[in-house]
């Protein structure tokens, strides 16, 4: 018998290479750089889709692949959303929202955004479809991390996603931590200035 005939008549073998654990939602892995002094005139159009996946297999194919953070050129992004959100302020999932902001120093920023990305496809915030993404910014004098989102207005539930990133990065209790809405972000024009801070 040969291995062909074993399959079904309904089954492929894609489809068993399609086969897998799936996640709650699909995601997409975007890139973006830009050289230092040059200014981003189009934003979207600097984004580069790296890939979209629904499986934890599909995550792995993917993020083996992709270069870590440390190995990233200064001023250079990777966000993570889910299928169907543009990483940008103004999208409609992302308009009403906001951003938490942990800065990290160089070194650590490879071993703390596999840890969040992990936890965001893993449903680990519990929080049902409040998280809309997350960013990773590689600068020169440090790296800052971002989790995006859909309702700033919640204060039991931005506290939930606070103490989750905590746990989850395994911060001290003390660890300073910022909060910006989109609404402010779009009014300064700015991501990490004007930002909540919380000790």
């Amino acid at each position: 018998m040969s291995p062909a005939s074993s399959l079904s008549a309904t089954s492929s073998p894609m489809d068993r290479v399609n086969d897998g654990h799936p996640l709650h939602y699909s995601w997409v892995f975007w890139f973006m750089h830009r050289s230092p002094g040059s200014k981003i005139t189009n934003y979207e159009g600097q984004m580069k889709k790296i890939a979209t996946f629904s499986t934890i297999e599909e995550f792995w194919a993917v993020y083996s692949h992709i270069n870590r953070p440390h190995d990233l050129p200064a001023i250079s992004d990777y966000h993570l959303f889910k299928h169907g959100v543009r990483p940008m302020w103004e999208d409609a999932a992302n308009i009403q929202g906001g951003k938490w902001i942990v800065r990290v120093k160089k070194g650590l920023a490879s071993r703390y955004w596999e840890n969040l990305v992990m936890a965001i496809i893993g449903d680990q915030f519990d929080v049902q479809d409040e998280i809309c993404g997350a960013v990773l910014s590689i600068r020169n004098s440090e790296d800052i991390i971002s989790v995006w989102n859909k309702t700033s207005a919640n204060g039991r539930i931005n506290l939930k996603i606070r103490d989750t990133i905590k746990k989850v990065l395994s911060l001290p209790n003390d660890t300073t931590m910022e909060y910006k809405s989109h609404n402010v972000a779009l009014r300064d024009n700015s991501s990490f200035r004007n930002t909540d801070v919380f000790r």
